[in-house]
Formats: C-alpha cells, sequence, structure tokens
C-alpha cells in the first residue's frame, strides 16, 4: 500500500471523526472511559461468600462530587437524607477500592450498603460496577437515586429498570454493569423555563424557593425508599427491564415479570 493511499484512509477518517455529531462524540468517549477505568479497577478483596448476600442490597446517589447543591447532584442529597434518617450521618468513609463513600448498615433483615462515587456523574458507573462487585451484590438489588429532567420539581416516582432515557450516569451504570435491569428513583427537577443550555441547567444551583419544594420532596422520597426496601416483595421479585445488547458474558438474571414500568407519587 502506497503512502498515498494510506495517507488518504488516514485523511478519510479524521474528517469522519470530526463531521460527527458532538452528543455522538462525547458517549464514544465516555463509553472508553467506562471501559478503561474497569479494567485499571483493583480486584475485588476476599469476602465470606457463605454470606446471606442475596439479602443484601445497594443504594447509589448519582451526582458529579464536590457539587452538592447543584440540580445534577440531587441523587446524592437524597442519599444522605437517608444516611441520616438511618441515624448515621456520620458513617461514611472514603473506600478506594470502590472510588467512593461508602456506608453499610442493617434495615431489619436487609444489609444495606450506600455508595456515593467520587467520579464524574458520566463514569458513576464504574465505581458502581466495583462495589457490586466488592460486596457482591446482583444488578437487580442496585437502586440508583438520580435527577430528572421529565418530572416537574416536586415530583419523584420508582422505576422498575429500561433504559437510560438520555441520563448519562444511569447510561455508565447500564455499560458497566451490562445490564438495565437497576430499579431508580427519579427525583424531577423540571426542565429550564427559558433557553438556558441543558448542561448548564442542570450543574446549576437550586433557588431558594426550589430548595424548600425540594425538602419536602426529600423527605417524602426516603420514606418511599425504606418502604421499598422493606418490603417482602421487592426483595425476591425481579426488577423489570432488559439485558443490555453487549457481548460479554452473561449474568444470570430472573426474567422480568410484567408489573407497572413505574410508581409516582407526590
Amino acid at each position: 500500500m502506497t503512502n498515498t493511499i494510506v495517507k488518504s484512509k488516514v485523511w478519510a477518517f479524521v474528517t469522519h471523526v470530526f463531521n460527527l455529531p458532538m452528543a455522538l462524540l462525547r458517549r464514544m468517549i465516555t463509553n472508553l472511559l467506562n471501559r478503561v477505568m474497569m479494567m485499571s479497577s483493583l480486584p475485588p478483596p476476599k469476602i465470606d461468600r457463605q454470606a446471606d448476600y442475596k439479602k443484601r442490597k445497594m443504594v447509589v446517589g448519582l451526582g458529579n462530587p464536590g457539587m452538592n447543591g447543584s440540580r445534577h447532584s440531587v441523587g446524592m442529597a437524597v442519599l444522605t437524607t437517608l444516611a441520616e434518617r438511618l441515624g448515621a450521618p456520620d458513617g461514611w468513609r472514603s473506600d478506594r477500592k470502590v472510588s467512593g463513600e461508602v456506608f453499610v448498615t442493617q434495615l431489619q433483615d436487609v444489609q444495606l450498603v450506600l455508595l456515593r462515587p467520587k467520579l464524574l456523574m458520566n463514569v458513576n458507573g464504574v465505581s458502581v460496577a466495583k462495589a457490586a462487585s466488592r460486596f457482591l451484590i446482583q444488578p437487580e438489588h442496585i437502586l440508583l437515586i438520580h435527577d430528572e429532567l421529565d418530572k416537574p420539581l416536586g415530583k419523584f416516582g420508582i422505576k422498575h429498570g429500561g433504559s437510560a432515557r438520555g441520563h448519562n450516569g444511569v447510561r455508565s451504570c447500564v455499560d458497566c454493569l451490562q445490564t438495565d435491569v437497576m430499579p431508580r428513583l427519579r427525583i424531577g427537577i423540571g426542565r429550564p423555563s427559558d433557553k438556558t443550555p441543558i448542561d448548564r441547567y442542570v450543574l446549576g444551583r437550586f433557588s431558594k424557593e426550589e430548595q424548600n419544594v425540594l425538602d419536602s420532596v426529600m423527605k417524602q422520597s426516603v420514606d418511599a425508599l425504606l418502604d421499598y426496601l422493606t418490603d417482602s416483595q421487592s426483595k425476591t421479585s425481579p426488577a423489570e427491564g432488559r439485558r443490555a445488547a453487549l457481548k460479554k458474558k452473561a449474568r444470570t438474571l430472573s426474567p422480568p415479570q410484567n408489573s407497572p414500568e413505574e410508581q409516582t407519587q407526590s
């Protein structure tokens, strides 16, 4: 192959890349980061595999570390409120093996692991997958808490698996866990009423009036979350959702049930 042909092929590839939409380029870069960070993760420590890990659940607050008070990190705020409700607001410990902060407690007969990733939202899934491996937790027993543009402020709901619906943090979790069966607590933040770009809007902080509404929402959502976690049916029924179409080793999961997709709260 002559140098001219090689140069033409390289130039065609470069031209093609730069002609791709920015959203697609961003997605490609995020996927690459997810895979690289997962490959470089530390091996999980030895855990007593005779323990009843089927009664172990994990709740994850998605968000950006260091951006407390922003709309995009409302999942972390709800998780912090949950920890306070469980009586151990200072029980968090940093765990570099999962790239996050962890709080382990007992909720009735469920061993509960709370996780605040220390990675950026777009690669939160790396932290979630590491913690799932470390604590031997199946994806259907991992509940994600995140902000939701398509719900107005003051509303929230529990969604039983399914697509990421454009949320980059959820998409990262789906990519890294290779499944989308994880239930989610979706906290409404609404869409901007003006022409503010979405990325600037979600990274912005709540106003004083919005924070007053959010305080009530966090209390109600934690109530719903505790009911969900301790409900006997939710412990045995698989979460709805479908496997991600990835050519990797399949996980052993129960088939989805024909239950309503979402429980809404107000």
